[in-house]
């Protein structure tokens, strides 16, 4: 039989146990294995990416948005009497929030899982309140813009209006908690600054709508409207950027970072040339609208896509977690 210490000696250097002391480390036994590394199980994910798409979820945010903020815009147009801006405002809020309904219910499946969430009210739940949301402002907008553009029931159409601009900053708004709700590194990252991110985006965007369907004399909340949504977004952006520290990164490379930067490229273009130079062009305010719109849409696909690149990489999750551990002393 052979002798247990030559099975001993004969075992690979690299699986050998060191047991001894470390000199100049003080007295007992001291571990003699390498820091652990910020890496999951082979490498693994600690999270399962979100399973939505792109085109649906991220399509759903920007619409919603746009809706949200061109129902603010399409009220204020109406008090103020600036016919063909509330006009285009309210059906533009009408189309925006059909197609952003139907990316939600082509996302869950089938109709009945939307109706299904209205058997409950929790207002601590994001997609409770926003379901609510959605089913108290669809058909105000729907109401308001039918009126508008039919001349039926005018009383109705503006009491319907006020409503729809009434609720159009949460329809705006309730979508970045929604977000940050999740355990999605970057998307719980940046809970702070998203909802002001979200809301600039989607006054950006309805102020691009406005510049294209309203003549430049009528236009001028529209100018504002892209000009102040745009300084939100930059700068709520920035800060939310400097502030999640690892859970950025994404946001700066791969398809994500690609998207946010023609986001801040095209939304600075919109406002330069539709907030600034539309006062005078009518060219320069439908350029300045479509960039203003185009950039909306990046900022909410590239935002998307920033969050599902940092739940595929287990670095984003782990890394911060042993941060906050050495923070909090333990």
């Amino acid at each position: 039989m052979t002798d247990i210490h030559e099975q001993d000696s004969a075992a690979p250097p690299d699986r050998t146990a060191v047991t001894g002391r470390r000199k100049g480390r003080g007295r007992g036994e001291q571990p003699m294995v390498p820091d652990a590394s910020f890496a999951s199980y082979y490498g693994r994910p600690v999270l399962n990416k979100p399973t939505w798409q792109a085109r649906d979820i991220a399509g759903y945010f920007f619409l919603g948005g746009l809706a949200g903020a061109s129902s603010v815009l399409a009220a204020g147009a109406q008090l103020t009497g600036r016919p063909a801006l509330a006009r285009g405002c309210k059906a533009g809020a009408l189309v925006a929030i059909s197609g952003s309904l139907f990316a939600l219910v082509h996302d869950l499946g089938r109709p009945a899982r939307f109706v299904n969430m209205l058997r409950v009210a929790k207002p601590t739940s994001p997609m409770s309140v926003g379901t609510w949301l959605l089913t108290a402002y669809g058909p105000a907008a729907g109401a308001a813009a039918v009126s508008e553009l039919t001349g039926l029931l005018p009383r109705v159409g503006r009491v319907a209006s006020v409503a729809a601009g009434l609720l159009g900053p949460a329809v705006a708004a309730y979508t970045a908690p929604l977000l940050a709700n999740t355990a999605v590194p970057t998307w719980h990252a940046g809970h702070r600054d998203l909802p002001f991110v979200f809301v600039g985006s989607a006054a950006a965007a309805a102020g691009g709508l406005g510049m294209l369907v309203a003549p430049v004399a009528e236009a001028g909340p529209a100018r504002r409207a892209v000009l102040t949504g745009a300084l939100c977004e930059l700068t709520a952006a920035a800060r939310m950027e400097r502030t999640m520290g690892l859970a950025a990164e994404p946001l700066h490379t791969g398809r994500g970072g690609t998207l946010m930067r023609a986001a801040r490229a095209l939304t600075v273009t919109g406002a330069v040339l539709g907030g600034m130079l539309g006062r005078r062009s009518r060219a320069a305010a439908v350029l300045g609208g479509v960039a203003a719109l185009a950039g909306s849409a990046c900022t909410r696909f590239g935002i998307f896509h920033a969050g599902v690149a940092s739940a595929e990489d287990p670095k984003y999750t782990v890394r911060p977690q042993r941060e906050r551990l050495r923070a909090s002393g333990l």
